[in-house]
């Protein structure tokens, strides 16, 4: 794809016998919103884990904005605009929603912890925190302590520090997992919101949110790339049906 901001050539993991990831192809539009979907045990917190940097592949490349990015290191993806959220949060507590994301904006800028007075304090840190906020609906939210928010705001708050460190594209681990139904239904908004500002890879199990949601949807099956097209195109594929989609009742009622 001429317009694709990340490519994914060949991408193979084995955990001993177990074939993780198989010979994985994928390309993801700028811009474009690109599910991965696939039944417990596919793969896909391990290919999201090798596009992030966190596992290295036996075999294959990943190409980002043109540059091969294989052997890149998590910080250096993370400084080419390469951002990943995870299913399980990892937030200060104790601290306000703003200066959890003013931390990740001092993290992301190279400097240490132990200089937490200006993660609050200064502008340079304080005002991209606050503009992150506003994009994910929380600045209403700056000075609440984080451990006295929802699960739900837990999750928009570190889409917020995603973002708030100049994110061109956002890897999505389940973000919706945990989330009652308003609460979904604010992360769907959100992310809908974000659609074509910032490319976004998501994997999740939601799958009304997915078909609400996506461009395009690659769909995996015990490591392998079985499909991948327009939410239309994967609920007409007979061997998604018979794989995986068939045994989703939520998709009947998208």
């Amino acid at each position: 794809m001429a317009d694709a901001l990340l490519i994914v050539e060949g991408l193979t993991k084995r955990f001993g016998g177990v074939v993780a990831s198989d010979n994985v192809r994928l390309d993801v539009a700028r811009g474009e919103l690109h599910a991965i979907i696939g039944p417990n045990g596919a793969g896909k917190t391990t290919l999201i884990g090798q596009l992030a940097g966190e596992i290295a592949p036996n075999t294959g490349s990943v190409q980002f904005d043109g540059r091969d990015i294989t052997a890149l290191p998590v910080p250096d993806r993370s400084l080419l605009g390469l951002a990943r959220s995870f299913q399980i949060t990892s937030l200060f507590p104790h601290f306000t929603a703003l200066e959890n994301v003013a931390l990740a904006v001092q993290a992301h800028a190279g400097h240490s912890f132990r200089f937490w007075r200006p993660a609050r304090e200064e502008s340079v840190l304080r005002e991209p925190a606050g503009a992150a906020l506003e994009r994910v609906g929380l600045s209403h939210r700056a000075d609440t302590l984080c451990a006295s928010m929802s699960h739900g705001e837990h999750r928009q708050l570190e889409l917020a520090m995603a973002l708030a460190t100049g994110a061109r594209m956002l890897l999505l681990d389940e973000p919706m997992a945990g989330l009652g139904p308003d609460e979904s239904a604010r992360m769907v908004k959100t992310l809908r919101q974000l659609k074509g500002e910032l490319t976004i890879l998501l994997i999740e199990h939601d799958m009304e949110a997915v078909f609400a949601l996506a461009d395009r949807i690659t769909v995996l099956v015990y490591g392998r790339t079985i499909a991948s097209g327009t939410p239309t195109e994967i609920r007409a594929n007979a061997e998604v049906r018979q794989a995986y989609l068939g045994e989703q009742e939520a998709v009947s009622h998208v």
